[in-house]
């Protein structure tokens, strides 16, 4: 019997050799692979959640950035007042026009009123410039109205004469409007430049205004 058999085994239970069986060991060895598997199970955990509340915080990484702003910081634009504003811009034909000549030259007031007659206005009163204003005006002209036609019928006219002087009076009635052809006028403003400057008053394209929510 070798010396390493305990007392009472025997036959098929004799142990040969030098060293003991390692049943214990490999009880240890499995509870150890356990463990490992256990702590990398946990460390995955830890780090899957630590990303997921970097990508809360960043926004989602190169997928935002991708995106362009945030959706709590995007930009929008807002239409500007003036589309609204060009619904009370009335049409030429809806525009009485009166034209008086405030310069010693014959017939400026007949030939003026007879082209912007071409050019879709209604002519009221054609004549000499009242002593208020006959060879007091320097300028190409003035534009005289009421006070409502300040941001209606004056821009309206005010197209067909550009360089002249717009003024309003807040004791006249009706709603004409007066053309004083002054000293400095030679002619209308050219139909083409006066028909754009038109359809830019009558059609004017919003502008956009930019705001940011806080992020």
């Amino acid at each position: 019997m070798s010396m390493l058999t305990p007392p009472g085994m025997g036959g098929k239970y004799r142990i040969t050799g030098d060293k003991y069986p390692r049943m214990r060991q490999r009880r240890r060895r499995g509870r150890f692979v356990v463990v490992v598997v256990a702590s990398v199970a946990a460390l995955s955990l830890v780090g899957w959640g630590t990303l997921q509340l970097i990508d809360v915080f960043t926004g989602g990484g190169k997928q935002a950035s991708a995106a362009g702003p945030k959706a709590d910081c995007a930009t929008k634009a807002s239409p500007s007042a003036s589309a609204d504003s060009a619904a009370s811009v009335p049409r030429p034909a809806q525009i009485t026009v009166n034209v008086y000549n405030a310069t010693p030259r014959s017939g400026l007031a007949k030939d003026t009123a007879d082209e912007l007659q071409k050019r879709g206005f209604k002519i009221g009163d054609v004549g000499n410039a009242s002593k208020e204003f006959d060879k007091k005006i320097k300028g190409t002209g003035i534009l005289l109205g009421p006070s409502s036609s300040l941001n209606s019928s004056l821009p309206v006219l005010a197209t067909q004469l550009t360089s002249a002087e717009r003024r309003t009076d807040a004791a006249r009635k009706g709603a004409a409007v007066d053309l004083i052809i002054g000293d400095a006028f030679k002619n209308l403003t050219a139909k083409p430049d006066a028909d754009k400057a038109l359809a830019a008053l009558a059609d004017p394209q919003p502008t956009p205004t930019a705001s940011k929510k806080s992020c």
